[in-house]
Parts: C-alpha cells; structure tokens; sequence
C-alpha cells in the first residue's frame, strides 16, 4: 500500500492569467495498491457520490497514464480517496488528482528513476491542459510556470514570505472551469494587457518580501471581470473585499474567493451566508508520499 497526500492550489492570484500558482495547507489523501485483477475505487470526503468509481475517474487515468508511460500496467489496482479539497470550486481538485495518480503510480512500480519530477509534470501538464495548478501541487509554495517558444514546460518556484497566508470563502454551487473560460474574450485592450504584466510581476515581488503591495499587485485586468456573469456573488465579494484594502482575487476559474493575508488576519466577518471560510497557510511541501 503507497499513501500520497497532495495539497490544494490557487491559480492566478489576480494578473498571473494561466501562469501563476500557489500551494495551500488544505490535502486529498490517497492510497492505493497493486493488485492480481480488476479494479476498485473508494472515495469519501469532496466528490463522494459524484466522481466516476471506474477507469473515469481522475485518479485512475492519471494512474494509468503513468504506468503507459514507465512500460508497466499492473492486472489489478485498488485505490481509496479521502478528499478535503472542494470539486468544481477553483481550488485545483482536478490537478490534486492529476498529481495524486502520478505520484502514486511511481512509486508503485519504483519508477523514479525513469520518470523524474520533471517529466512527471510534463505528463499532468498533458493530463490538465495548463501547468499553473499541477506544478504547485507537484512542487509546493508558490511557482511560476508556462510553456517556453520551443513548447517546453517549466516550472520555477518563488519564494514566499514567512508572514503571507490566505483565507478562501468557497461557496455553496460550483463552477466548471470550462463555462468560465466559456466567457473570455478572444481579444484584451493593450492596456490592460500592459498593466496586468506589470502587476504579476508586482505579485512576485509582493510574496517574496514586501507583503504591503499585495493589493496592488493582486489587480486584475484580463479575466475576473469577464466571468462575472458566471459568479456575480464570488466577484462583488471581491469588490468588498478590495474596496476595505484586502488583496483578494477570484482562485483560479471560481467561484472561490481568495484572499492574500499577512500575519494571520481574521476575515471571517465577510463570510457570506451558506459559505464556508477557510484560514490556510501556505503549503511548501507539494506532493508527498507517506
């Protein structure tokens, strides 16, 4: 039996669009074994009653793309999910399993040696689409990643400074990332492209040590407001939130609100009715087995 556990994300944190993730002290665990025959799937916690408990679920595809690509594919598996990360809520549920299955994979068949941390990631990028979710998950802390000129992904973590944490209010209904990438554009005024540059280069700089410009730089041009018609409560607690100094941003596609905090600042007053708020520290482990 290999347990894995593996930390909820936040991508974006404002500006940072598609590149820009964060790890948080929230974990699915997992555990699974090899076995002579079939297949079994047990979930409990998110997702419970919901998620397929079949060769659909995420878990299982990650899995089995791990074993395609290390050349070998047991007869028989068994796994079991206890989840805490919301579904559907923008919180990186999709790439805890991406990266949960690849990890677990690996090591139940000693395949470190052959897929390395590096090739891992360019398997759940595969898997996910996008590596601003998946690489935090895998890494922990915060990391900035994308695809180079030559299509190659990279992940390079930042630092976070020691007195940063996060708050996040997640809502009752979830949201589809892909109703919410359903209502950008394809096209951005210059200018907003230009100021969103310069505030997730501020964001960098921000959690690396100077805390105080986190509501400045957590502003964002290209994509929040798009999706308002989506989340009108999530952004008009954004709205609130920033117009009291707060830097607060949709996490990820939505509908969870976060909020970047410094020195454990208590934002439970802003909790809307039937919501959940949570207090989460900022995870630098990533991905562990044990």
């Amino acid at each position: 039996m290999i347990r894995a556990t593996v930390p909820a994300t936040s991508a974006n944190l404002g500006p940072g669009f598609d590149s820009l993730g964060l790890a948080l002290d929230l974990r699915d665990e997992l555990e699974a074994e090899l076995a002579g025959s079939g297949l079994v799937v047990e979930v409990t916690g998110a997702g419970s009653g919901e998620v397929p408990l079949d060769e659909g679920h995420l878990v299982v595809r990650a899995m089995r793309r791990a074993f395609d690509a290390l050349g070998a594919q047991p007869p028989g598996l068994r796994l079991r999910c206890r989840n805490a990360i919301p579904h559907a809520r923008g919180l990186g549920s999709s790439s805890a399993a991406i990266i949960g299955g690849l990890v677990l994979a690996r090591a139940l068949v000693d395949g470190a040696d052959r897929l390395d941390d590096a090739a891992l990631l360019a398997l759940a990028v595969e898997l996910e689409g996008h590596p601003d979710n998946v690489a935090p998950a895998l890494l922990g802390g915060f990391v900035v990643s994308g695809r180079d000129e030559r299509g190659e992904v990279y992940a390079v973590p930042s630092p976070v400074d020691a007195r940063v944490g996060a708050t996040v209010f997640v809502p009752p209904e979830p949201l589809s990332t892909e109703v919410a990438r359903g209502l950008l554009p394809p096209t951005v005024p210059h200018a907003d492209a230009a100021a969103n540059s310069g505030n997730a280069a501020l964001v960098v700089a921000a959690l690396a040590g100077r805390p105080e410009q986190l509501w400045r730089g957590t502003r964002d041009l290209l994509h929040q407001d798009y999706r308002r018609p989506a989340m009108p409560a999530s952004l008009d607690l954004v709205d609130r939130l920033r117009a009291d100094g707060l830097a607060a941003v949709v996490s990820g596609a939505g509908p969870t609100v976060l909020v970047l905090t410094v020195d454990g600042a208590d934002l439970a007053a802003y909790c809307p009715d039937g919501w959940t708020h949570l207090r989460l520290a900022v995870d630098s482990l990533g991905a562990r087995l044990g």
